[in-house]
């Protein structure tokens, strides 16, 4: 079964958590998330295999989330809809096998799924 990490090399957890996949002999699909971000559809799909809300995948402390106001918004397709246009909100790294997913942070918490 296929695990995909969507990754932000520029981020250390993102990095580790890769490394940590690839010293169990995992070679992740790589989805470098701010180069190709994902849709609201996809996007609701993982927030689902993570059993999480929207909010909760979400960088809070991203100038773009202050500026858009997205603390005051409620609506969890409002909240989607501003991640999918501005992938820097989505927390990472995230890692993906089939039905379940996990946020790497720690970065060991991905094991979980896997």
């Amino acid at each position: 079964m296929t695990v995909t990490i969507y990754h932000n090399p520029r981020c250390s957890k993102s990095r580790q958590t890769l490394t940590l996949l690839q010293d169990k002999g995992i070679e992740p699909e790589i989805v470098e998330y701010l180069k190709t971000p994902p849709g609201a559809d996809e996007i609701a799909d993982v927030l689902k295999k993570l059993g999480i809300e929207a909010r909760a995948l979400m960088r809070t402390k991203e100038t773009v989330y202050k500026e858009l106001g997205l603390s005051q918004v409620d609506d969890e397709k409002a909240l989607i809809k501003a991640m999918a246009e501005n992938p820097v909100l989505i927390e990472r790294p995230v890692v993906i096998k089939g039905s379940k997913a996990a946020i790497g942070r720690p970065p060991e918490q991905v094991l979980e799924i896997l």
